[in-house]
């Protein structure tokens, strides 16, 4: 199992430019500035729940909109963790979570499988949280597993609270990470693929 899983990114466009350090054996420890108030509360429970020491310092076009903001941290994050992740030997590779937040409740299913997809299944019943736009949380959603490699199920099994529907799908990712990234003590330092390669 490599033994240092740390890594940093700094991913620099027109529209944004993005700097993210990220320790998957950390303790959930979150520095968060994206300027956007609601995805620095999301980022830092996923970071909370995940126990994935996560740094993300962003500055995005505002001005515009958060799309480029939040789809953007949503590529650099997933870019980091699969540097940190590097062949994946020795890690569990799936994870789930079922996780409540009062009448919301979301299902994750992560595997870090080498092939990205996303399947999104959460209903929102206004335009924004705060200063994000509720259409924004899938475009982070898609743009993690696309850039991070790896296999997302994120579904909304209940909840009408906008703001409790999107943070137990932040959370429920966050525990299904937790699980997927970690050491595996059966499978030693073995890459958990039949192909020998993920």
């Amino acid at each position: 199992m490599k033994t240092e899983r740390q890594a940093t990114t700094h991913r620099a466009t027109s529209e944004t430019d993005i700097t993210v350090t990220l320790d998957l054996d950390g303790s959930g420890k979150a520095n968060i500035n994206t300027g956007i108030g609601f995805f620095d509360h999301m980022l830092t429970a996923l970071s909370k729940h995940s126990l994935i020491d996560l740094s993300v310092k962003v500055q995005g076009d505002l001005h515009i909109d958060g799309h480029h903001t939040v789809e953007d941290t949503g590529i650099a994050i997933g870019q980091t963790l699969r540097q940190a992740l590097g062949d994946k030997r020795g890690v569990r590779r799936f994870g789930h979570a079922l996780v409540p937040l009062d009448e919301a409740l979301c299902e994750a299913v992560v595997d870090l499988s080498g092939r990205p997809f996303l399947a999104f299944d959460a209903t929102f019943d206004r335009d924004r949280i705060g200063e994000m736009d509720t259409e924004l949380v899938e475009e982070f959603f898609r743009a993690f597993a696309m850039s991070g490699l790896l296999t997302l199920h994120l579904t909304q099994k209940a909840g009408k609270n906008c703001h409790h529907i999107a943070e137990a799908g932040f959370k429920a990712l966050a525990r299904a990470l937790r699980m997927a990234v970690e050491a595996d003590p059966r499978a030693q330092d073995a890459i958990p693929s039949t192909k020998g390669k993920l």
